[in-house]
């Protein structure tokens, strides 16, 4: 399992969205989108349905390709990375979606246990540390149930312990409460809360901004693909003139965290 650690007070750019366009059609799903996200961080991307939520975490972890702008992922970049290398890249970030994507004919165990083996861990070490992930989400007395048998909110859990299962630098969340009510709601963002301060750094998107004003975390306001306020810029300086081909290269070697384009044993990948 790869080793993570974070100086207090210390902060790194580990992910970062350039001049980032999309169209759908005639029409822009994003428009020159520029943000960036530090190390431990936990930040809200909200905006309505059909702002761009969705689009702009697809092209994080690298599910779909901008028209224009790059994403840099640790030292992953969307305009050099090889088709072949982005699965190593999703095995080190942590992706929940708002339908759970379990697979159904596994049971919680399983679930969770299968992105660890992809990932390439071994049987032994998943089972020693299984105990601790669900534990973390509150199911592991519920690990040998079947997705069906679990409520929304426990499936969602089980998502979440899905993601961290591999102790990822960052993890995107696509709009993870937006099928639970409000009590779960709060259970959920609890949960995420929690990840985060253990060193995770949180994307989350959703649509209910009356929901999230209250925790004073980061919030990226995004309207009609673009970003119209970013409460807390990491960035300052004309981001356009820092960003040449010979930039993003100087970037993507200074980008060294530890969970992202590094292998076990601190060798560089992608």
């Amino acid at each position: 399992m790869l080793v993570y650690e974070i100086m207090q007070g210390e902060k790194r750019i580990i992910a970062g969205v350039y001049h980032l366009s999309k169209k759908l059609g005639r029409h822009f799903a994003l428009q020159d989108i520029s943000i960036q996200l530090a190390n431990g961080e936990f930040a809200f991307l909200v905006g309505p349905s059909g702002a761009g939520k969705s689009t702009l975490l697809r092209m994080m972890y690298m599910d779909d390709i901008p028209d224009s702008g790059q994403v840099i992922m640790g030292s992953y970049v969307s305009t050099r990375i090889k088709r072949s290398t982005i699965p190593q890249l999703r095995r080190k970030i942590g992706i929940v979606f708002q339908n759970f994507r379990l697979l159904e004919d596994r049971t919680v165990f399983e679930n969770v246990a299968l992105a660890m083996k992809v990932a390439g861990t071994g049987l032994t070490e998943i089972k020693s540390e299984m105990a601790d992930i669900l534990t973390r989400v509150g199911l592991y007395h519920k690990r040998y149930e079947f997705p069906g048998s679990l409520s929304g909110g426990e499936q969602q859990r089980v998502a979440i312990a899905r993601a961290v299962a591999n102790k990822p630098a960052i993890l995107l969340a696509d709009e993870p409460t937006g099928n639970l009510d409000p009590i779960v709601t709060r259970e959920i963002l609890e949960l995420l809360f929690r990840i985060n301060s253990s060193g995770t750094a949180v994307l989350m998107a959703t649509h209910d901004v009356e929901l999230v004003r209250s925790f004073g975390q980061r919030i990226i306001y995004l309207q009609d693909g673009k970003i119209i306020k970013d409460k807390e810029m990491l960035f300052r300086g004309n981001l356009r003139d820092s960003i040449s081909d010979s930039q993003v290269d100087h970037r993507a070697r200074k980008f060294t965290d530890h969970r992202i384009g590094e292998d076990g044993n601190g060798t560089r990948r992608g």
